[in-house]
């Protein structure tokens, strides 16, 4: 659990400033849970050139509540929790320096997201609050107010969550989170999971990932972990102190995002790491006359494929697709042995190419169409799917036929900008797998909004 603050102050000499307004949003990782916010009385004049920065002026504070008076709700809504600020240090100074005025040691961890930026969005000019959540398209309003700068806090420090691929913000929280008594751990763990599409975590008690699974239900997949019986389960039920979650808003994400970070953490109960998810692909060939053909086989990773499967049976379920959808011919896509007219032929179902009747350009035509909607190899595009939220909306973005990552965007004008983009997005490995997995839902959701991009130049 996070507090995500944001305190406005008199200014003046280090140590002396008083708070004029503060701004914290309890946040889950998902979600704000809690919220206070106040104009505070700090019993001392605002500098000058504050009140030209905030637009707070004493006048204003005159009969707003003294820090003693909204102290113990601020003790409260950040109890259990780690503060979240931007510049960090300064916040939880103020903090700490009106808590010492009133006789009260105040002590939480806390995380900068200043810090954070710069680790995981380097190569920005500016990492000022402003300037930063402007390049990254996220909206703030009441600039150099409590509210309007915790608020855009929390969507940058929500942003900054979903890149940690690491996940070291994530396992740092988890190791500071009270600890369960076993009889009821299960039971408690599943309680607090709710039944949205996303990527879940199971850690240790040292706040350690022991293994990483991805669903479309994640309360319903974690209780299968609880409740079965086979030995890693049984291993999991006994190891298992904390479960985490990250909303992905579909499949896609969850699929791509659980892939990414199997690789990444490598976590003790996720034993096929090195297996490739895909076990057939179809591969093309030019034949003497110069027809193009298209051919099932093994994956073989030292080949070049159009498109990747599962397994045989989806292969070949996808080719009588491909054969029904554009007439090709079954003797060129392997689904025909022998010489002569293939069966296709004789219902009318093929142009003739297998007897000479259809020319190499005709055919060859409707093959690459084919390869078009199968293969995004040199492509530029977007894809754009259900987010986490009702007003919300992910973004994978591809680039000359290379996965590049996901994110979330809120405005349609931030897809205008290829800079925002790379911005808001979060950078993944374009591996075998990520390319299977997007092929594979992407042949299978056929109604996802799909950008073509300018080609980069």
């Amino acid at each position: 659990m996070y507090a995500i603050i944001d305190i406005e102050t008199t200014g003046g000499k280090y140590n002396e400033e008083g708070v004029t307004e503060i701004a914290v949003y309890k946040f889950d990782g998902h979600k704000v849970v809690d919220q206070f916010i106040s104009l505070v009385n700090p019993e001392i004049p605002i500098q000058p050139f504050v009140v030209g920065l905030t637009g707070i002026n004493n006048d204003m504070l005159r009969n707003a509540p003294k820090f003693y008076e909204v102290a113990k709700r601020i003790v409260e809504i950040t109890e259990g929790t780690i503060l979240v600020a931007h510049n960090a240090k300064f916040d939880y100074r103020i903090l700490q320096t009106e808590f010492k005025r009133l006789g009260f040691e105040f002590e939480r961890q806390s995380l900068c997201t200043v810090e954070l930026s710069k680790k995981l969005i380097p190569g920005h000019q500016s990492y000022s609050l402003g300037k930063l959540v402007r390049a990254l398209g996220i909206p703030l309003s009441d600039r150099h107010r409590a509210s309007g700068d915790a608020q855009a806090t929390v969507k940058l420090f929500k942003m900054l969550l979903a890149k940690d691929l690491d996940k070291e913000i994530l396992k740092n929280s988890v190791r500071n989170a009270p600890r369960l008594q076993m009889d009821t751990k299960l039971v408690v763990l599943l309680e607090e999971l709710p039944s949205i599409t996303g990527v879940y975590y199971l850690h240790d008690s040292e706040g350690e990932i022991i293994y990483i699974g991805e669903s479309k239900n994640i309360k319903k997949r974690v209780n299968q972990h609880f409740t079965s019986e086979n030995r890693k389960s049984l291993e999991i039920q006994k190891q298992v102190a904390s479960v985490s979650y990250a909303a992905t808003g579909n499949e896609l994400n969850a699929l791509l995002k659980e892939n990414e970070e199997i690789k990444r953490n490598k976590p003790k109960f996720n034993k096929a790491l090195n297996k490739t998810i895909f076990s057939y692909a179809l591969y093309r060939s030019i034949d003497p006359q110069g027809y193009i053909h298209l051919n099932i086989g093994k994956a073989d990773g030292r080949k070049k494929n159009i498109t990747t499967f599962t397994n045989l049976q989806q292969a070949k379920a996808m080719m009588d697709k491909i054969l029904e959808d554009f007439n090709l011919c079954q003797r060129f896509t392997g689904r025909h042995q022998g010489n002569g007219g293939c069966f296709n032929n004789s219902l009318k179902k093929c142009n003739g190419a297998c007897v000479g009747e259809e020319s190499v350009e005709e055919y060859n035509e409707r093959v690459n169409l084919v390869l078009q909607k199968y293969s995004y190899e040199n492509q530029n595009m977007l894809v754009i799917d259900r987010g986490r939220e009702v007003d919300e909306k992910s973004v994978l973005l591809v680039e000359e036929g290379q996965f590049k990552g996901i994110g979330y965007f809120n405005l349609n004008y931030q897809l205008s900008n290829l800079d925002i983009i790379k911005s808001i997005i979060t950078p993944m490995t374009g591996d075998k797998d990520a390319q299977h997995i997007i092929q594979n839902y992407l042949r299978k959701n056929n109604r996802l909004k799909i950008i073509k991009l300018d080609p980069v130049e």
